[in-house]
């Protein structure tokens, strides 16, 4: 039995687990493509629509259509609905797209505080800057709602991590002191609103970045797959708490025609991990082990201990193989 046998569809991150600049990942497109059960693609990055996000989903080699694709800025929208009628000023800091979504829905899009938005909707976009940001801090500050569709502080890129819509967020928190509602991972909301509005009862979630994804996976009450492809590595998987924890982890997306069980925390490849102290011991391992089962084998340890390991220390050739790029 695989993976996938146990799950009646895939809720899909984008950057860091399918992509990266929009450049497939190896082996993503090949592994979705051949799955046999329904892919949806939930991204926190709403500074695309529905259709653009599809359509670069189609480029890559993937069959998806905007009815496959929920960006955080259409549940922002779904969350905002609960306070406004149609015709009510909203003001959106972010793309284009988040505010002909908003348009399409009946509500009046506005640019100025002074048009008394009851509502401040705020996603990223890269031309985001001084002025947008202040508008939104003298609405909030007027008394409009803010929402964000996404608290993540980075986006990752092809260069590195760039500056994500939380830290945009951040700039008018610090000036106006409200906290925004968010919408996006890890909040649950996508991954309920995917569920209820496809009729899948068995879903199983992926990512590459533990405090979106699969903290939001987790709160879903949704099991997760961690692929080692993104941001969150062997380090913040050591570290993780309770709630950021992955039921699979693997290295790439190939583990979908894997065996679960071999994807779980636990030993495997011939490792053998015990507590020594504040430190974990890592010893054994048959030739030509690999570094995430030697991760798994530490995994099932380290969660058990009351704080996070404070060194992992292989105890044999093969574990200091394993364990050479965790750092």
């Amino acid at each position: 039995m695989s993976l996938l046998d146990r799950h009646d569809a895939l809720m899909l991150d984008l950057d860091g687990t399918l992509w990266e600049g929009g450049e497939a990942l190896p082996h993503a497109v090949d592994a979705v493509n051949s799955a046999g059960i329904p892919a949806v693609y939930i991204t926190n990055n709403a500074s695309r629509g529905a259709d653009e996000v599809a359509a670069m989903l189609r480029n890559v080699g993937l069959a998806a259509e905007a009815a496959d694709v929920r960006t955080s800025a259409q549940a922002a929208l779904t969350m905002a609905a609960a306070r406004l009628s149609p015709g009510d000023p909203v003001l959106v800091v972010g793309a284009q797209s988040f505010k002909d979504l908003v348009g399409a829905e009946g509500y009046r899009v506005v640019e100025s505080a002074d048009a008394a938005p009851k509502v401040v909707l705020h996603g990223h976009s890269p031309e985001t800057g001084w002025k947008q940001l202040s508008e939104a801090a003298l609405a909030i500050r007027a008394g409009a709602a803010y929402i964000a569709s996404n608290l993540d502080t980075t986006l990752p890129m092809q260069r590195g991590l760039m500056v994500g819509n939380g830290s945009m967020v951040a700039a008018v928190t610090s000036a106006t002191g409200v906290v925004p509602e968010s919408a996006g991972k890890p909040q649950p909301a996508m991954f309920l609103q995917v569920a209820a509005e496809r009729g899948f009862a068995r879903p199983l979630a992926v990512g590459d970045r533990l405090d979106t994804d699969i903290q939001g996976a987790v709160a879903a009450g949704v099991p997760a797959l961690h692929v080692l492809t993104g941001v969150s590595g062997p380090l913040a998987l050591l570290e993780a708490p309770e709630e950021q924890r992955p039921t699979y982890i693997a290295e790439d997306l190939r583990a979908l025609g894997q065996e679960p069980e071999a994807l779980r925390p636990g030993p495997q490849g011939g490792f053998g991990a015990r507590v020594d102290g504040k430190d974990i011991i890592l010893s054994h391992g048959r030739e030509g082990a690999t570094s995430v089962e030697a991760l798994r084998t530490v995994l099932q340890v380290a969660w058990a201990m009351d704080t996070p390991p404070e060194l992992v220390r292989p105890n044999s050739d093969a574990a200091e193989a394993a364990t050479a790029d965790w750092w």
